[in-house]
């Protein structure tokens, strides 16, 4: 990787010090697959991952202090545990009471090793079932509320395959319980995918895929205030300047998230594998992506010209970061959660923001629908809707995008909701009072669209 040179330090260190730019996540991405020869799977998968994972807490702070880089979270990602289920378990019981115990394995283990969040507990269906699969989402909601840091997600659609609406309609379910169990708080640990892609850093999303090296480092970085400063000096730029401005800072975060990335696997001696371009915001001030689009020009998040103004600001990290690094990984673009997000929550506030003008963003941006606050009387098949939408958006796209939606019991629409921490608040948003149910309840595939015809 090409040095810094003198002017580019000093941009970095304005950026770090002024513009709340941050190294979001360092993920360790661990093959498990070795528990299988324990008879004790949740102890195999304890062992392996205390040795992997053991050394990278010193690491990330030793990196964090040698750079002046803050980073935010260390977290892992391990193989699918649908994967591990299929060749333990017998039955679905015995699947359902396994994927638990690993679970809480997991949980106990990233305890000890002061480690933020593990990714990975997770099925991929949008085929169909397998009994590991039926195992992991069928116990979702106790593994989530017996734990605090690990993650779960649900792949339920892919250009390939198309669109399990079985495997929808039951997510709707299985929000809803999962939020009953945790008073909503389980619900900001787990997401429904399409396309879900390998080395993603960010959770729920993260998992370690077959095609990884083990271990392997993933980093993903921040840096939305970064971008919304070079808009605010670019004030009566026209939009190919500002997007070649808007480019040539998410090349400079991503240069500082790949020398992250590479000195901590230098120092725990395995290899560097990529960096998530994406903009991750935070619930800080001027940490916002819904700033940056006002920055652009969008009087409130929501409006018309919101997806223009996404798009752009898309295309620029990513052609920024592409330059940046040949090591891109996982998402890679804009997010736009909600709650964590204080400019895309103040939006909703005023009305300006609702679920149908965030899903006509999701076509454009990474994350889909994210981290949304709905009332606790919402019901399963409205949640199934929603994440049956996204999921359309992902296979005639063909790009990953996920829903992660968070009923909380109790409240109501307009209510404010405080997870605290990265999670952020928000206020409940409405769902609407028109149904879809009988459409979702059909249930079966829905076949791949002709974007499968384009892969030959």
């Amino acid at each position: 990787m090409t040095k810094y040179d003198a002017s580019e330090l000093a941009e970095i260190i304005e950026m770090l010090s002024f513009q709340h730019l941050d190294i979001r996540a360092v993920t360790m991405g661990i093959n498990i697959m070795e528990a299988l020869r324990y008879d004790d799977l949740a102890e195999g998968v304890r062992e392996i991952v205390e040795e992997r994972a053991g050394e990278l807490k010193d690491a990330v702070e030793e990196v964090s202090s040698k750079l002046g880089v803050q980073i935010v979270t260390k977290r892992i990602a391990v193989t699918p545990i649908s994967m591990l289920l299929d060749a333990k378990a017998g039955d679905s019981e015995e699947a359902f009471k396994l994927g638990v115990s690993v679970a809480e394995a997991l949980d106990s283990v990233a305890d000890d090793l002061a480690v933020d969040y593990v990714g990975g507990y997770a099925a991929f269906v949008e085929s169909g079932y397998s009994l590991g699969d039926r195992g992991v989402v069928k116990s979702i909601p106790e593994a989530l509320s017996s734990t605090e840091r690990v993650t779960a997600m649900v792949n339920a659609a892919s250009t390939l395959a198309g669109i399990n609406m079985d495997a929808v309609y039951e997510m709707g379910n299985i929000v809803k319980r999962t939020a009953d169990l945790t008073e909503g708080r389980g619900c900001t640990r787990l997401g429904v995918f399409a396309n879900a892609p390998e080395g993603t850093p960010f959770v729920p999303g993260a998992y370690h895929g077959r095609g990884e090296e083990d271990p392997v480092i993933n980093v993903a970085v921040s840096g939305p205030g970064v971008i919304e400063n070079v808009v605010r000096s670019l004030e009566d730029a026209d939009l190919r300047t500002l997007h070649d401005a808007m480019k040539r800072a998410a090349f400079k975060i991503t240069r500082l998230g790949e020398l992250v990335g590479r000195e901590v696997a230098k120092r725990l001696g395995v290899r560097f594998g990529s960096v998530d371009l994406s903009l991750a915001p935070s619930p800080a001030v001027g940490d916002s992506v819904a700033d940056v689009l006002r920055a652009m020009g969008v009087e409130e998040p929501g409006a018309p010209g919101s997806v223009l103004a996404l798009a752009i600001l898309t295309d620029a990290v990513k052609k920024g970061g592409a330059m940046a690094t040949s090591s891109v990984g996982g998402l890679s673009g804009a997010f736009i959660p909600v709650s964590e997000d204080l400019g895309m929550a103040e939006a909703v506030r005023k009305g300006a923001l609702a679920l149908s003008s965030l899903e006509a963003m999701a076509a454009v941006c990474s994350t889909g629908l994210d981290m949304i606050v709905l009332p606790g009387d919402v019901e399963e098949h409205v949640i199934a809707a929603i994440i049956g939408d996204v999921m359309a958006l992902g296979i005639v796209l063909d790009k990953s995008l996920g829903v992660r939606l968070i009923p909380v019991p109790g409240a109501k629409e307009g209510d404010e909701v405080d997870f605290g921490g990265l999670l952020g608040k928000a206020p409940v948003m409405p769902v609407g009072r028109f149904s879809s149910k009988a459409l979702v309840m059909r249930g079966g595939i829905v076949p791949p669209t002709v974007s499968r015809l384009m892969k030959g």
